[in-house]
């Protein structure tokens, strides 16, 4: 079977990217599509694989400014020539899925999101530019036609996949289709569990607004808990200066990944504020044989549905979360249970499901 994979972009490191490094072991032979890349970036993850970019790749300050060239994205992945392929896996936040498949390809979408800045947070996305009121009219313009593109490519998959049940229900709002549920794949095998636990509570990611740490902080420096943090991001400053004074709220910056893994392990609990779409920090805690606890929102449903594994807080704001701290105090988890939970989002389970997946819709889709 010849198989096609679709990437929107490989400029950055995300949990996109980790999917799609999982995608790329599955079928080793299989090219993979993208409109542009990092060199440093193929070199580090995807090295002698066969990389098919757009037309960005090779224009100037395409990959180094590739946002100044959203408009032309649509007609760039439709370019791309998939005619000879009995399969394409589309993985994508964004402009993956519009690929045009012929009639005897089966077209399966691995979909993070429906494009968050042109659904969900459109107007957060422009609100947040640092343009003046008439540049943002004409960027408001451009989204718009660009979201008629999105919805007519939504429905050029045979069948679209979302990576949490929350992902699940987005699709069907914003693109009114059906999606089965895979979780992502997660490297749980990384994680193990101490015998020593500390006296703070670890929360990290990219600082930035919407991942809610300004929550964490101002919680913290009230009750007086130990906090740290990892990850550097655009919020850096902001929250920093709030967090002015309170000397038991660290920010530790960008870690590494054993760092990281020690800071999970022996942690009291990982603290997810914010709505994510999936949560791969939260199930790397669980790993660990943490607990999480986090809003009630998101991919945190699925990810902490178990009271074995976490607590979820109802709302966002200092007394919710200082009520699920209250009860955290008073509940006992055990360790290994956590860490058997967290087997259900391992990368051998994401490799199992997916080639049942697509056994599954190859009988449907010759049947149909």
């Amino acid at each position: 079977m010849r198989v096609a994979l679709i990437h929107d972009h490989l400029a950055q490191d995300g949990g996109a990217e980790k999917v799609l490094r999982v995608l790329a072991e599955m079928f080793p032979e299989a090219p993979i599509f993208t409109m542009l890349y990092e060199p440093a970036m193929v070199d580090k993850y995807f090295k002698n694989r066969v990389i098919v970019t757009s037309i960005i790749q090779r224009m100037p300050f395409g990959v180094s400014h590739y946002k100044w060239f959203l408009p032309f994205m649509p007609m760039a992945v439709e370019f791309f020539d998939l005619t000879d392929y009995d399969l394409v896996i589309s993985n994508t936040s964004a402009f993956a899925k519009g690929v045009i498949t012929n009639t005897n390809t089966l077209h399966l979408c691995y979909c993070h999101t429906p494009t968050r800045y042109l659904w969900s947070d459109t107007h957060s996305y422009v609100k947040e530019l640092k343009f003046n009121k008439y540049l943002k009219k004409i960027v408001a313009l451009s989204l718009n036609k660009i979201r008629i593109w999105d919805r007519v490519a939504a429905d050029r998959p045979d069948y679209l996949i979302g990576n949490s049940r929350f992902i699940a229900r987005r699709i069907r709002k914003y693109y009114r289709r059906p999606a089965e549920v895979l979780y992502p794949p997660v490297e749980t095998d990384k994680f193990t569990i101490s015998q020593t636990i500390g006296d703070y509570f670890l929360a990290g990611a990219r600082l930035v607004p919407y991942k809610r740490f300004d929550l964490l902080v101002q919680t913290f420096k009230a009750n007086g808990l130990k906090l740290k943090i990892f990850g550097e991001g655009s919020d850096d400053l902001r929250l920093k200066k709030m967090a002015d004074g309170a000397t038991n709220i660290e920010f530790l910056g960008r870690v590494s990944e054993e760092a990281k893994s020690k800071l999970y392990s022996e942690a009291l609990a990982f603290l997810n504020p914010q709505e994510e779409d999936f949560g791969i920090t939260m199930v790397e805690s669980l790993a660990s044989g943490r607990p999480v606890i986090a809003y009630n929102s998101g991919g945190a449903q699925d990810i902490v549905a178990n009271e074995q594994v976490g607590i979820l807080f109802d709302e966002q704001n200092p007394a919710s979360l200082n009520e699920a701290l209250d009860k955290f105090k008073h509940r006992q988890f055990d360790p290994q249970v956590i860490k058997e939970y967290s087997e259900k989002f391992s990368v051998d389970r994401f490799k199992k499901e997916v080639h049942q997946l697509i056994e599954k819709k190859m009988k449907e889709f010759k049947s149909s």
